[in-house]
């Protein structure tokens, strides 16, 4: 007598598996896609606040805002997390001080690129930052 024993998966079976496996991955990559880029305005918006906390030190000890080159001098020691991705511009004033920051790391279109902080008597950077000492983003 012979027995059929046949062990292991059909063609139709294992086409099945790679049509779910195709369709949940073109569901969860746009999910995941825009991670990256979350990742890099959040890198920008702790180093606007890594700067406002250095330019207090510096106004304790200079009775005056910096601006990049002294910010970024010692022993303040204040530099973007981006490397030459990021784009700092810091302008100071007698009465406070406006910094922006832009990631060229961000390219989606419309995505956000842009954030920026200011503090004293100086225009905020741009319409998206409402309040004195907290950072706001734009594209």
């Amino acid at each position: 007598m012979q027995t059929n024993n046949r062990k292991g998966f059909s063609l139709i079976e294992l086409l099945i598996v790679v049509v779910i496996i195709g369709i949940l991955a073109a569901i969860a990559i746009p999910k995941f896609a825009n991670t990256k880029e979350k990742a890099y305005i959040a890198q920008m918006k702790s180093d606007l606040k890594n700067l406002a906390s250095a330019q207090e030190s510096y106004f304790a000890d200079n009775n005056a805002y910096a601006n990049l080159a002294a910010i970024q001098a010692a022993p303040y020691s204040w530099t973007v997390s981006g490397g030459a991705q990021v784009t700092p511009n810091i302008t100071a004033a007698a009465g406070g001080w406006s910094a922006t920051l832009l990631d060229a790391r961000v390219t989606s279109a419309g995505a956000t690129d842009n954030c920026g902080i200011y503090a004293g008597g100086v225009a905020a950077p741009n319409a998206a930052v409402t309040a004195e000492g907290v950072v706001g983003c734009w594209p």
